[in-house]
């Protein structure tokens, strides 16, 4: 896997979104409770959707992923066990989000060194929440 570099975004730009699970209800809930236009002045999001891990991958390699979106409940390659092999092999590697299938699984989260978590079922509020919260500068 190549080291992909980690794109600055503005308001100028997109926002591109990888999101990953086998199933593709998961994957039109997280962009229908995200939205094309988030708020707190961040760039439009592009979403990339994905169904197997090789493609993740693909599309990591292929570079231009500003947030990588995981289903940890995926199967049958898990999004905490992506995450994970992601952050070991990609220097720069774009931020993760893992949704959980329950709360007690944040430990597995922070494992998988995930910059964000959140626990199914999929509540717009907390999701956007945990997004925004990514890409707030830090103090």
């Amino acid at each position: 896997m190549t080291d992909a570099p980690v794109r600055a975004t503005n308001r100028l730009d997109a926002t591109r979104v990888l999101v990953y699970s086998d199933d593709a209800s998961v994957r039109r809930q997280v962009i229908a409770a995200l939205g094309d236009h988030p708020p707190s002045g961040l760039a439009p999001f592009v979403y990339v959707e994905v169904a197997t891990a090789p493609g993740v991958l693909r599309e990591m390699d292929a570079g231009a992923i500003d947030l990588v979106i995981l289903d940890g409940e995926a199967a049958p390659a898990g999004g905490l066990g992506i995450a994970k092999q992601l952050k070991d092999e990609i220097d720069r590697c774009p931020p993760v989000l893992v949704l959980t299938g329950r709360p007690e699984d944040r430990w597995l989260a922070r494992w998988s060194q995930a910059e964000a978590v959140v626990p199914r079922p999929i509540d717009p509020f907390r999701l956007t929440a945990a997004v925004v919260g990514i890409f707030a500068p830090t103090p």
